[in-house]
């Protein structure tokens, strides 16, 4: 696969209202394994000391993506956002997102720019406030005491922001001859990670209550049909198949969330990711695996909570041996060429949220 960067983060988004049959596991009020509680608390550690007193995080790379990942974190741990004790990083990290936003295109493209992360920054920021609209009480954010008073983004609120965001990416889905989206803004080709992150954000925005056009959905569901083989396998770019299990995820939890479990396509690739995650000893089977691990444990909570069950319960095994003593998770399995830190950590902590079930973007 070619370079993902900030592809490693992009998520899914709720499905709430899906009328499907739940294992036991899916039932709020269910109790966390104290593994899981155990591993996040101390994630979330790590994350409360790397934060930058800007707000944001930074992991050989920086951007509204990034800090979005980390602030989703501290969202999905199930304390309260507004008077818990998060609620100052929380705020902060909001706050330097914002500010990173053009007020005049919306866009997110984090400190490069044009470059090969742009519109994987720009869909994970807006998927990043699209949980925290309608949670976090905004009235004071610009207001109280350590917030800056003067510069970029002072004074935007959370769905001000989430707007422009949506209306960027519109934009760009609409100007695409296939109604999709690549690295820059402007790009004229696809690819399904790219787009993944951006739909991802899409769909969490329109289900927060913001307006998205069904045409953008529309062209973005028969571009992912377009890039699924007869066999399930999604490709990543070019043409249908053979991709990864990482972008085959990503199609699953694509014709999921889009409420598109009528497709064909939609249950070859359910079928297909099924078959490829029989056993739970060893998650992750790619070349990125922190990457092919995070898009699998959305995807089968998704599509079979059996599956999920059997699989999620290898992930935590793995990562209780593989959290350092600061709380961070690598293990060389970010997929970034990092090495690990704040993205990784982030990645796979929010892989574990899925157990929580405390945010809309791991309802079923």
């Amino acid at each position: 696969m070619q370079r993902t960067y900030i592809a490693i983060i992009a998520v899914a988004v709720t499905a709430a209202g899906l009328a499907r049959a739940e294992g036991p596991l899916v039932k709020y009020g269910d109790p966390v394994p104290r593994d899981v509680r155990e591993i996040y608390d101390a994630g979330i550690r790590f994350l409360l000391k790397t934060q930058d007193a800007d707000g944001s995080w930074k992991d050989g790379q920086a951007g509204a993506g990034v800090t979005g990942m980390a602030m989703m974190v501290l969202l999905a741990s199930g304390e309260d956002p507004n008077f818990g004790p998060y609620r100052v990083p929380i705020r902060k990290a909001l706050r330097n997102m914002i500010g990173q936003q053009d007020g005049g295109t919306g866009f997110f493209g984090g400190q490069h720019g044009g470059g090969h992360d742009s519109m994987y920054q720009h869909g994970f920021a807006m998927l990043a406030l699209a949980e925290a609209y309608g949670v976090v009480d905004d009235r004071t954010l610009w207001t109280e005491p350590g917030a800056q008073k003067a510069g970029p983004g002072v004074g935007r609120s959370i769905g001000k922001a989430l707007e422009l965001a949506v209306r960027r990416a519109v934009s760009s889905g609409k100007q695409n001859p296939v109604g999709a989206w690549r690295y820059g803004p402007d790009a004229k080709d696809a690819d399904t990670s790219v787009s993944g992150a951006v739909l991802m954000g899409l769909l969490a925005a329109r289900n927060s209550g913001i307006e998205v056009p069904d045409e953008t959905i529309d062209r973005a569901i028969k571009y992912y049909v377009s890039m699924t083989g007869g066999n399930g396998q999604v490709g990543y770019s070019g043409g249908a198949g053979g991709g990864s299990d990482a972008v085959t995820s990503i199609g699953v939890l694509v014709y999921s969330i889009a409420r598109r479990q009528e497709l064909p396509q939609y249950k070859a690739a359910a079928k297909y990711l099924v078959s490829r995650s029989r056993g739970a000893a060893q998650p992750g089977m790619d070349g990125y695996p922190g990457y092919t691990d995070y898009y699998r444990a959305q995807a089968l909570f998704q599509c079979d909570v059996t599956a999920w069950e059997k699989w999620n319960a290898g992930l935590v095994k793995m990562l209780k041996a593989m959290q350092a003593k600061d709380g961070s998770l690598s293990g060389g399995r970010g997929g970034m060429g990092t090495g690990g830190g704040t993205v990784t950590t982030s990645l796979y902590l929010l892989s574990l949220a899925v157990n929580f079930k405390f945010l809309p973007v791991y309802e079923r």
